[in-house]
């Protein structure tokens, strides 16, 4: 027993359930419109994928949140890398990172609407620049750890800096990079939903904020459900991704914690 209640998947869905407990209580105590209870949020579900439309939506989004993440891992993964392993990348991207990283990505949507318009290219934008900082960071960290004596191995043995980098840097750091990687699809998702509620045309975004219009509070929180589900779904594929591509690390780690 105590074997099924520590595994993952059982433990997240009673945490799942004490949260629609704690809301359906919550709502029939606060009795709001703005508050429906849980059940009845959750009986908006069924409508709303019955709806051919919505689930356009819905793809739709997902469809760009996966273009601007591909483009920031194809962008900011060799960007980070450089500059771990480069103090002269690292000595110039270092005021720019400064000066973008505060700033909050939906913030630059209405500047990015005047250049690119409400389309499909202004929302995957915004999700590349949302998800490029992360993937940045963490494959700089991940190239800085490399240790020196695998790179001066390496280099006695004939490789060329191109070699290093694609044979031992990349292989060292991937650890890092897929912690990166992560954490670049929670902030794809925050800033596609973001996008979508500011440039409205279509997306999960567009129905949750056209329902709030609308005072479909319903709808409202069976999308936000939705939202979450599809949160949990990706970090679920990505992390099974993750485990498989850094298998080795995770048995290294193993061997190191037993011989302490």
């Amino acid at each position: 027993m105590k074997k099924v209640l520590r595994a993952p998947g059982v433990s997240a869905l009673l945490v799942c359930l004490g949260l629609l407990v704690a809301w359906e209580f919550a709502a029939r105590m606060y009795d709001n419109p703005g508050l429906p209870t849980a059940a009845q949020a959750l009986a908006e579900l069924p409508r709303i994928f019955a709806d051919p439309q919505a689930t356009f939506d819905i793809l739709d989004s997902l469809r760009r949140m996966l273009i601007g993440f591909a483009l920031a891992l194809m962008v900011a993964g060799p960007i980070g890398l450089l500059m771990g392993r480069s103090p002269l990348v690292e000595t110039l991207m270092n005021p720019l990172l400064m000066v973008v990283y505060p700033i909050p990505k939906a913030a630059l949507m209405p500047l990015i609407m005047l250049w690119l318009g409400v389309g499909d290219a202004s929302k995957i934008l915004v999700v590349f620049l949302g998800v490029s900082l992360p993937l940045l960071y963490h494959s700089y960290q991940g190239a800085r750890a490399v240790e020196e004596k695998m790179l001066w191995s390496a280099a006695a043995m004939g490789m060329n800096g191109a070699q290093r980098m694609f044979r031992i840097v990349l292989p060292a750091a991937l650890p890092e990079i897929l912690t990166g990687c992560r954490t670049g699809i929670v902030m794809g998702l925050i800033t596609m939903i973001t996008s979508e509620m500011i440039a409205r045309q279509t997306g999960a975004g567009n129905i949750l904020f056209n329902a709030m219009d609308m005072a479909q509070y319903e709808t409202v929180y069976a999308m936000i459900i939705v939202i979450g589900v599809l949160g949990i779904v990706l970090d679920m594929c990505f992390e099974a991704v993750r485990a498989r591509l850094t298998r080795w690390a995770d048995r290294q780690s193993d061997a190191t914690v037993g011989a302490l």
